[in-house]
């Protein structure tokens, strides 16, 4: 998926007559930190919270003030994991999509970039999470499915983290099964170190915290 496949149809660009009152409100309406700057097409960059909050005037016109804005942005053909990686380096709520000219055409989201990432991970389908630390010089993805479909499971996706100034890799496995037992024992018989599993909770929020916290530490390596 690109980005201008993920846009939000939701998300408000500002005008430099918008005052620092109103960019808040419509923060704190659609649960992000940062609303971009557009003047007709051009995108003129991101204000953030924490610039509102240091202007000594926020009731005033945002065109006002002096303000240093960032110019993050990806172009409407940049690959879903760009958008990713970009939004997770800058630390932003949303990051802008320009077209080829420069025009401004809207905002792929963080919450809809996790939404995403937890589809095409088969995060959302039922199933364990199962994660191994090996050297990378010892990664063969041929033999870890071979010892999971030894047990009669299938691995639903998959994903690698790297460790740095190490040799050292997670392997984060999304399995079909819920009990892991059996897979468990055959990774330690193989000399694999497991250092986890997540199977599934009786209590279902519990089970997505589980899964929100594995993406947030997936994007913040």
């Amino acid at each position: 998926m690109v980005a201008k496949e993920m846009i939000s149809d939701i998300i408000p660009s500002l005008r430099t007559s918008d005052t620092g009152i109103a960019a808040l409100n419509w923060m704190d309406i659609f649960k992000v930190t940062h609303l971009p700057i557009v003047n007709d097409k051009e995108f003129l960059g991101l204000v953030s919270e924490t610039d509102i909050y240091d202007l000594n005037m926020p009731e005033e016109p945002l065109g006002n003030h002096q303000l240093s804005l960032v110019r993050p942005y990806v172009t409407e053909e940049q690959h879903v994991l760009e958008i990713i990686d970009l939004a997770s380096r800058l630390k932003l709520s949303l990051i802008p999509v320009l077209d080829h000219k420069k025009n401004y055409l809207g905002v792929v989201t963080i919450t809809d970039l996790l939404h995403y990432f937890a589809e095409e991970s088969a995060l959302t389908n039922p199933g364990s999470i199962v994660v191994l630390e090996l050297n990378h010089n010892n990664y063969s993805l041929s033999q870890v499915a071979q010892i999971v479909e030894g047990n009669d499971a299938k691995i639903l996706g998959c994903f690698v983290t790297s460790h740095p100034n190490s040799t050292q890799i997670e392997l984060t496995l999304k399995l079909n099964v819920t009990d892991v037992t059996s897979i468990i024992q055959t990774f330690n018989r193989y000399n694999y170190t497991v250092l986890g599993s997540f199977m599934k909770h009786d209590d279902e929020e519990d089970l997505l915290e589980d899964r929100y916290n594995l993406l947030m530490k997936y994007l913040n390596t």
